[in-house]
C-alpha cells in the first residue's frame, strides 16, 4: 500500500521537474532546503545549513590558483587541499573569525627515493600521530612521510594472483586507521578496498561492492554464441567512489550511484558503513534507502540518480554525503533518516559546479569545488544548531533536555518527521509510553511505536492484572456455575417425578 502512496507522489511530483532542476525548486517555489515525508512528498524545510564565506584562491592567499582540487582532509583545525593540479598538497589553519591561513604548501619530500615530488596526488590522510599518507597517483604509490616531511615507506601496488601483472597502480582515494594501517581506493580495481598493514605489507581486499546483474541477461549468456558473449558485459562489481573513517573506527564508503532497478526495488546501497570484516553494517531504517534524491529530472546535462561522490561523519554519527550529479548535500542521521538536502548546480554561493569532496570541522562543513576551484563553507543554521543540541542531549542521556529541543524544533518546521520521531523517543526513555505512542503514530514510525506499545502493555498488564484475573474468573466460574445450579435443579425435579 505504501509504495502505490509512493508511486502517486512521484507521479504527481515528476510532473512538475523540468529540465533537470531542483525538485525542490519546481515543487516550492525558490526554497534552498528540502526533505521528504512519509509518503514521499517533498516537503520545504528552514535552512539547516548556510553558506557563510566562499574561499576562492585569491582569498585563501595562495601563490597560485587551485588547478582541479581533489581531495580534502581535516584534523582539529587544520585544512588540507589537495592541488592535485599544481601537484602539491595545501596545508591550512582555521584561525579567528573564520578565517583561513596558509601553513604550508607541500610539494616535496626529504628522503632516499628517486623521485622525491608529487604526480597528479588526488587525496591525503593524516595519522592521530601526525604522519601523512598521500595518494600519489601519477607516481603509482601511496607515500607515508612524518610532521617533518621525511620519506617513511611507500605502499605499491598489491601484489595478487587476481589481479593482472600489468596493471597500472592508480591510488585515488585513502583512509589511515589508528594502528596506521591503509584503506585505498584504486583506479581499475573493482575487488574492493585495498587493504596494507602499517609495515606496508598487502593484505587483502575488504568490502568488496556486490555484483548486480540482470537475470534476464544472465540466462541470455547460457545459450548465447561466444560472439555474442563478447558484446555482453561482465558481472564484474562497481569501484567505490571514496571512503571516510569515522571516530569509531568504521569505513564509509559510497559507491557512485544506485541502478534504477535498485532504486526501484528499493535495495539501493550508494552508502555502505564496513566493520574490520568488510561487512556492510549501516543501517537504513529510514522510509527510504540512502541514495539521495528520489525523485530525477531529465534534461541540463542532470540525468538520472544522485551520484556520491564523497561523505563525510560527524561525531554525532550524522553522515553528510555529497551528489555530484546535481551539486547537493544530503545528511542522514545514524538511522539512515534523511535530515536535510540541499544544494544544486550554479554560480551562486551555496551552489556548486564540480563539486569533488566534502569535509567536516565540528558541526561546520567544507565542499571543494574542482571546476570553481574553491571551498564553500556551511555553518549551522538556528534550526540545525537546535536539532544538532536535541541530538546532543539525548546521547548525553538528558531525554527531558532532548524532548524540550525536538519541541523547538517542531516550532520552527512543523513539517519535520524527525522532531515528532525525537519527542516520541525522548518520552520512550523517559517511560512515558503512552505519549511516546502518540508522536510515533502520528509518523508512522512503526518501529519505535513496536517498542514503545511493548513497554505500554506490560505496565498496564502489571497494573491491570487483578481485575483481569478477576474478569477470568468471572467468564469461567459463571456460566460452570450457572450449568451446576441448572444440573441440581434438573436432579431435584427428576427426583421429585420418582416420588410421585
Amino acid at each position: 500500500m505504501k509504495r502505490l502512496f509512493k508511486g502517486i507522489a512521484a507521479l504527481s511530483l515528476a510532473v512538475s521537474v523540468f529540465a533537470g532542476t531542483a525538485v525542490t525548486t519546481q515543487a516550492m517555489g525558490n526554497s534552498y532546503t528540502y526533505n521528504y515525508d512519509y509518503w514521499g512528498d517533498v516537503q520545504s524545510s528552514p535552512d539547516f545549513y548556510t553558506a557563510r564565506k566562499v574561499y576562492t584562491s585569491d582569498e585563501l592567499g595562495l601563490d597560485k590558483k587551485l588547478k582541479n582540487p581533489q581531495g580534502l582532509f581535516v584534523r582539529g583545525n587544520e585544512l588540507y587541499i589537495v592541488d592535485t593540479g599544481n601537484n602539491r598538497i595545501i596545508q591550512m589553519e582555521k584561525g579567528a573569525n573564520e578565517t583561513l591561513s596558509v601553513v604550508r604548501y607541500i610539494d616535496s619530500f626529504k628522503g632516499d627515493v628517486e623521485n622525491t615530488t608529487f604526480s597528479g596526488p588526488t587525496d591525503i590522510a593524516v595519522s592521530e600521530e601526525g604522519c601523512f599518507f598521500i595518494a600519489d597517483k601519477g607516481n603509482q604509490r601511496i607515500l607515508k612521510l612524518d610532521n617533518d616531511l621525511n620519506y617513511l615507506m611507500q605502499f605499491n601496488v598489491p601484489v595478487d594472483s587476481t589481479l593482472d601483472p600489468d596493471i597500472t597502480f592508480q591510488p585515488n582515494k585513502l583512509a589511515v586507521d589508528t594502528a596506521d594501517r591503509v584503506y585505498c581506493i584504486a583506479t581499475g580495481i573493482n575487488k574492493g578496498l585495498i587493504k596494507y598493514e602499517a609495515d606496508g605489507v598487502f593484505s587483502g581486499f575488504v568490502g568488496a561492492a556486490e555484483v548486480s546483474f540482470d537475470w534476464t541477461d544472465y540466462i541470455w549468456k547460457k545459450f548465447a554464441s561466444q560472439e555474442q558473449l563478447e558484446k555482453l558485459y561482465a558481472f564484474v562489481p562497481t569501484e567505490y567512489e571514496n571512503i571516510f573513517m569515522d571516530h569509531e573506527g568504521f569505513i564509509y564508503a559510497v559507491n557512485g550511484t544506485a541502478t534504477e532497478e535498485d532504486l526501484k526495488a528499493e535495495k539501493a546501497k550508494a552508502v555502505k558503513k564496513l566493520n574490520l570484516m568488510g561487512s556492510d553494517i549501516l543501517v537504513q531504517n529510514g522510509n527510504y534507502p540512502v541514495y539521495g534524491d528520489l525523485y530525477m529530472g531529465s534534461g541540463g546535462g542532470h540525468e538520472g540518480p544522485s551520484h556520491f561522490t564523497d561523505v563525510t561523519v560527524m561525531e554525532n554519527d550524522v553522515y553528510a554525503c555529497l551528489d555530484r550529479n546535481r551539486g547537493r548535500i544530503f545528511g542522514y542521521d545514524d538511522q539512515g533518516k534523511l535530515m536535510f538536502a540541499f544544494g544544486g548546480n550554479g554560480n551562486m554561493d551555496g551552489y556548486f559546479r564540480q563539486p569533488s569532496a566534502i569535509e567536516h570541522m565540528g558541526y561546520d562543513l567544507y565542499v571543494l569545488d574542482a571546476l570553481d576551484c574553491s571551498i564553500t563553507m556551511f555553518v549551522t543554521t538556528e534550526f540545525g544548531q537546535t536539532v544538532y543540541q536535541a541530538m546532543d542531549e539525548f546521547d548525553l542521556g538528558n531525554y527531558e533536555k532532548s524532548g524540550e529541543c525536538w519541541e523547538q524544533v517542531m516550532k520552527l518546521n512543523g513539517n519535520y518527521d524527525l522532531a515528532y520521531i525525537g519527542i516520541g523517543r525522548a518520552h520512550l526513555r523517559q517511560e512515558e509510553y503512552k505519549e511516546a505512542l502518540e508522536y510515533f503514530e502520528l509518523k508512522y514510525d512503526a518501529e519505535n511505536y513496536s517498542k514503545a506499545y511493548k513497554q505500554y502493555r506490560k505496565i498496564w498488564v502489571q497494573e491491570n492484572i487483578v481485575g483481569i484475573v478477576i474478569f477470568l474468573l468471572v467468564i469461567f466460574l459463571v456460566p460452570t456455575t450457572i450449568n451446576k445450579v441448572k444440573q441440581i435443579k434438573h436432579e431435584i425435579d427428576i427426583a421429585d417425578i420418582f416420588k410421585q
